[in-house]
């Protein structure tokens, strides 16, 4: 009776129901559980970062000068969007513009200015996958009329979609150097609309003949065509003729013929026709003053029908002085914004670490100036230098130091 008594009782079906319950319940409640600290605690810090201010430097006035405020609460990252620390924020000519002629912010005032931004990300909207809380990061901030994704402010909101993590061994100055540069002759070149060459990554890369394509980059020591050539000798562009910089410079970048931008118009087309003869289709005017457009228009094939995609112009084509085309060409305006062409920029963000690892996306040059000052002098000082016309070497505005 006593050994009947400590033999163990089988085991039923039922009792394995009833332990496979509880254990379902509780792993349940645990992640209920899980979840709810988990969004209190995004509650928390979502709430910590709202009632915090920030600051920020403002143009309040067509033609002022640029103030700086401390009366703006740090904004709320929404989907697909992190709010981000600004370490570095980059300056390009149409922030002059901007506060001069209020060119994208003339209706929006007061605002702050510049697209190239770089900075450590500290919170995360719905849907982020491809950033995480402490990466830095480059971002191309919007156009757009609430200036919350503006750089020249101590935090401000970016796009996922728009913005990628700074691999190893690479500078936040080095991230800064791209985004409205690249991304202007990314357009330039990319989209059906303008040049219409097939981005490196489509469907339609595969069936293009890059080999046997030529083409001219008229303004090649400037920055947007700098990364003109770049982008050019990623897809595979067999020919790369550049009027203009640093010869040594331009075919590291991937250039293959360097034209003597000094002269007349007429001997400076003579020489891209020496090299290029009548088959040129494709023309991009990085920095375009009248001249240099119909420099470009005029080494376009007189045969065939070529495409001029050119920058934020300035002044209209002076047709008097463009030679007779017997199938015309195509003027394209760009407008370089990663917002207005998602398709296009998108893809192209995803690939910016591994171009810049790769070596296929080299950043400029550039200068530093440390704002922890908070002077809102060294900014107006910087832009009155493009007003003024005067050399610039590419600068970012250090809001930490």
């Amino acid at each position: 009776m006593a050994l009947q008594m400590l033999k163990p009782r089988a085991f039923r079906l039922e009792d394995s129901l009833r332990v496979g319950s509880s254990t379902i319940y509780h792993i349940r409640l645990t992640s209920a559980i899980l979840f709810l600290l988990f969004s209190a605690l995004s509650l928390a810090k979502s709430i910590r970062w709202s009632l915090r201010l920030k600051r920020l430097w403002l143009v309040t006035e067509l033609g002022k000068p640029h103030t700086l405020t401390t009366e703006r609460a740090v904004p709320q990252p929404g989907a697909r969007q992190v709010l981000v620390r600004v370490t570095v924020a980059g300056p390009n000519p149409h922030d002059q513009k901007s506060r001069e002629r209020g060119l994208l912010i003339a209706d929006s005032f007061p605002a702050p200015i510049t697209n190239d931004v770089v900075g450590e990300v500290v919170a995360l909207g719905t849907g982020v996958t491809n950033l995480a809380a402490g990466d830095h990061i480059v971002g191309h901030a919007a156009f757009d009329k609430t200036h919350v994704q503006k750089g020249l402010q101590e935090y401000t909101v970016l796009d996922a979609d728009f913005s990628a993590k700074i691999p190893d061994g690479f500078t936040d100055d080095d991230g800064a150097t791209l985004p409205t540069n690249v991304i202007a002759a990314l357009v330039a070149l990319f989209v059906p609309e303008t040049l219409g060459i097939p981005a490196p990554w489509t469907e339609a890369a595969k069936s293009f003949d890059f080999k046997g394509t030529t083409l001219l980059v008229v303004g090649g020591g400037s920055n947007c065509g700098r990364f003109g050539i770049q982008l050019a000798a990623l897809a595979g562009v067999g020919r790369i003729v550049v009027v203009g910089g640093d010869e040594p410079e331009l075919k590291s970048y991937g250039a293959t013929d360097v034209i003597d931008r000094h002269g007349s118009p007429d001997e400076i087309t003579k020489r891209i026709r020496d090299v290029v003869g009548d088959e040129l289709i494709y023309a991009y005017d990085a920095i375009n003053p009248p001249d240099t457009q119909t420099i470009a228009i005029n080494a376009l094939s007189s045969t065939k029908k070529g495409k001029f995609a050119r920058l934020l112009p300035i002044g209209p084509v002076d047709e008097s002085q463009v030679h007779a085309k017997k199938e015309g060409y195509e003027l394209k305006n760009v407008f370089g914004s990663s917002h207005v062409r998602p398709e296009l920029c998108k893809p192209f963000w995803d690939h910016v670490p591994q171009y810049l690892k790769g070596g296929n996306l080299k950043p400029t040059k550039y200068e530093v100036v440390g704002l922890k000052g908070l002077e809102a002098q060294k900014v107006n000082e910087f832009l009155d230098r493009y007003r003024d016309g005067k050399k610039v070497v590419k600068t970012h505005f250090h809001l930490l130091e």
